[in-house]
């Protein structure tokens, strides 16, 4: 049986780049396939860290409490104190 990893001699071929090479967002360096777009596991962790930090979070803000007829949105209550 033959090795199924045996190229024959012949020099294996470089694997297909799927991405383009950017420089890695934190530290700039060239970016690697495996941590695409980081250039190491340690800047995709920092940038992991970030995210689950809230540094990366978006602002948001808050709609207003009223329709267009000026009325606010919140559920009407009677005197017992019950929605409606």
């Amino acid at each position: 049986m033959s090795d199924p990893r045996d190229t024959g001699g012949k020099k294996p071929e470089p694997p297909i780049r799927l991405r383009t090479r950017r420089p890695c967002p934190l530290c700039q360096q060239p970016s690697k396939q495996k941590y695409h777009p980081f250039c190491s596991a340690r800047c995709a962790d920092i940038d992991l860290h970030r995210w689950l930090g809230g540094q990366y979070a978006i602002p948001a803000a808050d709609p207003p409490d009223f329709d267009e007829t000026g009325e606010t949105l919140s559920p009407k209550r009677d005197e017992g104190g019950e929605t409606t």
